[in-house]
């Protein structure tokens, strides 16, 4: 086996908690499934190699689950030191090893998710290079849409000038969250939003999971004159065959992924005809070597991609799928980091400054609970 002089020396964690200016509630809360959400726990993984590399990376986690992301990356992280950190594939697979007995998937990868997107990070630099350059660049840009907007806690009205405010900002889309108990109140929601928009501009909705089979056909038909973009999550997240007889009875396509926890979820997603477009999210699919993989699968499949959540992540991932994706557009991660990346006409631009591009802020480390170093 070839090998380099370099190692990995030291891997630092650090467990913190994002706070949201303003409770999010979207359909799930409306149905009584989950609370309101006030905050997102991250953690993030720094990694310096004996010749002074490093790289960066985080993962997160939505109203539970960050203590546990923090505890499992905490026990299987000294098994990258002394590793060769190009050598990012088999220490994917050593790390997930070293926690198999909690499983392959869910949870304990996303514990990895961190570590690994840390180590494509210092690989770029290393090179020099923008992530998306050296995975091998489509595109420089990518068409994104706003999704922060249009959460369910926010009435109407502050919804419709919020769309205002994200295409005056050059964000080239609005996404808008539907699901409630009355699903007359999801029509008239839409209804205004594309008034308000007017034909050209696209719009999708995201009723994260909460109709059921009878009732996503219903409001999937009474939508088609909208020509939305897309429904996303319209049912549960494991109903694939669902989502395929939606997808074939439907002209507006579907969107569904982003909570698939693996790359044998998604391809049991696709292979099942259950998306037009995938919606994969490398921290939660267990970082950047496993959405490589999904991402394969869907272009095998001719399907469209467009990650969820995470942009500082996603708009290199994308920009390295074949064909044209979109981007998800959230400033609340944007605190976080001393960076800002820029939007203009309709699209995304990918930094150009090595690896993923960003560095955390003074403000993220005030936020940190708990630190850890090997």
């Amino acid at each position: 086996m070839m090998t380099s002089a370099d190692r990995i020396a030291r891997v630092r964690l650090s467990s913190l908690y994002l706070p949201l200016d303003t409770p999010v509630s979207d359909a799930k809360v409306l149905t009584g499934r989950q609370r309101p959400m006030t905050e997102i726990a991250f953690l993030f993984a720094e990694i310096r190699s004996e010749q002074g590399h490093e790289g960066i990376g985080f993962g997160y986690s939505k109203r539970a689950g960050g203590p546990g992301q923090y505890a499992h990356a905490r026990e299987i992280a000294g098994e990258m030191v002394g590793e060769d950190p190009n050598d990012i594939a088999r220490i994917w697979d050593k790390l997930v090893w070293a926690g198999a007995s909690v499983g392959r998937g869910g949870l304990a990868t996303q514990a990895i998710a961190a570590l690994d997107i840390a180590l494509w990070d210092m690989k770029a630099k290393r090179a020099g290079l923008p992530l998306t350059k050296l995975l091998g660049a489509h595109r420089d840009s990518v068409r994104c849409y706003n999704t922060s907007g249009g959460f369910l806690h926010t009435p109407i009205e502050q919804v419709l000038e919020n769309a205002t405010a994200a295409l005056e900002r050059g964000i080239g889309g609005v996404k808008i969250k539907v699901g409630q108990p009355d699903t007359r109140a999801d029509l008239a929601r839409v209804d205004a939003v594309r008034e308000h928009l007017g034909d050209a501009v696209p719009l999708m909705v995201d009723a994260n999971q909460q109709w059921d089979r009878a009732t996503a056909h219903r409001m999937g038909r009474a939508l088609e004159e909208h020509a939305l973009t897309w429904i996303e999550e319209p049912l549960d997240a494991y109903d694939h065959a669902g989502h395929a007889a939606l997808a074939t009875a439907l002209d507006t396509p579907v969107a569904t992924g982003e909570m698939l926890t693996g790359v044998t979820e998604h391809a049991e997603l696709i292979r099942a005809g259950g998306a037009d477009i995938v919606q994969p999210d490398a921290p939660r699919v267990g970082g950047i070597t496993p959405f490589l993989r999904v991402a394969g699968l869907a272009e095998h499949g001719h399907l469209q991609l467009a990650p969820h959540f995470a942009m500082e992540i996603h708009v290199h991932l994308a920009a390295a799928y074949r064909t044209e994706p979109w981007v998800e557009h959230f400033e609340w991660l944007e605190p976080l980091f001393n960076e800002r990346l820029e939007i203009r006409d309709g699209r995304m631009l990918v930094p150009e400054r090595p690896g993923l591009g960003i560095t955390m802020s003074e403000r993220a480390a005030a936020w940190i609970a708990e630190r850890y170093s090997t």
